[in-house]
């Protein structure tokens, strides 16, 4: 095997694919996962049907697919802050509780006949609102279970249980529904979230080193949308997933129409294309261990993305179902390789406070994605053919490697996001409300004349590090009259968010505040702090 390039740091992923298993924490709650999975999927088959039987309108059976998904879009966000601020467990055990009442109700209702069109959107759109706020938690929690160097395994072994229940779950749904009634499948989906909520019971809380009060969760997400606004790596991990899911969503959302009418296949045919797609997943789960090590993350994914391209392109323009097939295994790896990279990547460039609400915009931005490719996929296939949009769609992932070549993911494997309690916050006398009065940081430096270009470039990376942890102005000053002497500024809205700016603080922090405290000539930065005031 060659040599990984130097300049391209290979993913953290462990050896084998299977290592995190060996940590029984994170086999316990992969296992759960693995079974609340396969439940949600016999839940998709049985509602679909169901509806299909209680109304013929097309309206209605479409709005399955809205109840399902819109709850994501209203509560992901506040999900991940509440996953941030309080324990991510209770927030798993609540959510999990929730979707088993809710599926539960579902069932009996079900069972008795009871159910119209109307209510099964009810209770559909309850599950969907379970769903949009545990994910956040429990993508926040996997770093809490497995050591750094195997969190893409973890993450890949995340992707191999959703396809694995992709494949199993609407088969034995549909098996049920046949044999007994939907009722009996939606109180079996109740029974598997269960699963998790014993697992969840059993994983050792966390300690938070903290003595400040809880954030609001307002407060909270908007925290969390400025630590995003901020941080390039974020920034860019972000684009990278928008350009890889909005392209490659064609495929989820044209196959359907290829299997069925340029194929003419039917649901058996269309269900082996989807198994296909599970099995390349799979070994995709396999071999991105071995792909990140020789090429790193910015290659790999710029390979994934021009093989599912292929899988895109080929779907269209080949007309054979063996051509087709192989290309569904192939689609299937680069799917789950790009998507754990991007899933990585995501864990990678959030530290541990803010982590939940940066997943959370992360699931929202790809989700959006999503959407919106399907909408385009299929409005272009509507008015120019599904084969012509197939091709299209693959040129323009393609043309997305090109226009994201820039935004690198490399570095943030290596940054080191553990926090740093190296410099203690400042006291405030005891009659001032640190949630009421703001605070104007001042911290001076002394520096050469000679140093002064270098001390400004070196000063420029403050900025994003002190807004993304809680400021909402910064600048750097020079004096007038005294060339040598420079001032940095940053206001922040309360004491208290100050506060947390220092806990925020992470080691490759300091590593930047080191570098520009190095250009001060003789002794230490003078610190200021400036409370405002009130007449």
């Amino acid at each position: 095997m060659a040599d990984p390039d130097p300049a391209q740091p290979a993913v953290a992923t462990a050896s084998s694919p299977w290592a995190a298993l060996r940590i029984e924490a994170f086999r316990a709650l992969w296992l759960a996962s693995l079974i609340s999975n396969v439940g949600t999927w016999m839940q998709s088959a049985g509602a679909a049907w169901m509806m299909t039987s209680l109304s013929t309108s097309p309206v209605l059976v479409a709005l399955m697919q809205t109840a399902s998904s819109l709850p994501f879009f209203l509560l992901a966000l506040p999900g991940g802050a509440l996953a941030d601020i309080v324990d991510r467990r209770r927030v798993l055990l609540a959510t999990q509780a929730w979707m088993a009442v809710s599926a539960g109700v579902l069932g009996v209702l079900a069972l008795y006949d009871m159910v119209d069109a109307w209510s099964l959107l009810g209770l559909t759109f309850l599950l969907g609102v379970g769903a949009a706020l545990s994910a956040p938690a429990f993508q926040a929690i996997i770093p809490e279970l497995v050591p750094r160097s195997e969190l893409g395994g973890a993450i890949a072994l995340g992707g191999v249980s959703m396809n694995v229940a992709r494949a199993v779950g609407p088969a034995l749904g549909g098996l049920l529904v046949a044999a007994h009634h939907p009722g009996l499948v939606f109180l079996i989906n109740a029974a598997s979230f269960l699963a998790v909520i014993l697992v969840t019971l059993m994983i050792r809380p966390v300690a938070r080193e903290t003595t400040l009060p809880p954030e609001r969760v307002i407060g909270a997400m908007i925290a969390g949308a400025r630590f995003t606004r901020h941080s390039q790596g974020m920034r860019d991990v972000l684009v990278h997933s928008a350009a890889f899911v909005f392209a490659g969503s064609a495929l989820w959302a044209l196959l359907p129409q290829v299997a069925r009418h340029d194929l003419g296949l039917g649901g058996v045919g269309y269900g082996l294309l989807l198994g296909c797609l599970g099995i390349g997943a799979i070994a995709g789960a396999l071999l991105l261990p071995r792909l990140g090590r020789r090429l790193g993350s910015d290659r790999t994914l710029a390979v994934a993305t021009i093989a599912f391209a292929a899988a895109v392109a080929l779907l269209g323009l080949a007309h054979n179902l063996p051509i087709i097939a192989v290309a569904m295994v192939g689609g299937g790896v680069a799917w789950m390789v790009g998507m754990s990279i991007l899933s990585v990547a995501a864990q990678q460039a959030a530290p541990a406070w803010v982590r939940a609400r940066a997943l959370a915009l992360s699931l929202l931005v790809i989700q959006g994605s999503l959407a919106l490719g399907s909408l385009a996929a299929g409005a272009l296939a509507t008015r120019v053919g599904t084969s012509e949009a197939l091709a299209a769609f693959g040129v323009a992932m393609t043309g997305g490697v090109l226009l994201t070549r820039r935004r690198r993911l490399h570095g943030l494997a290596d940054l080191d996001l553990t926090p740093s309690q190296a410099r203690p916050a400042p006291s405030l006398p005891a009659h001032i409300d640190p949630e009421e009065v703001p605070v104007l940081v001042t911290v001076e430096y002394e520096i050469a004349p000679h140093d002064a270009a270098a001390f400004i470039a070196a000063a420029a990376a403050l900025e994003p590090i002190r807004r993304r942890d809680g400021a909402i102005d910064w600048a750097l000053y020079r004096d007038s009259e005294r060339e040598t002497r420079f001032v940095e500024t940053f206001f922040v809205p309360s004491w208290l968010e100050h506060m947390r700016q220092h806990e925020r603080i992470t080691v490759a922090d300091r590593l930047v505040e080191g570098r520009v405290r190095a250009f001060q000539r003789r002794g230490t930065p003078l610190v200021t702090h400036l409370v405002g005031t009130r007449p």
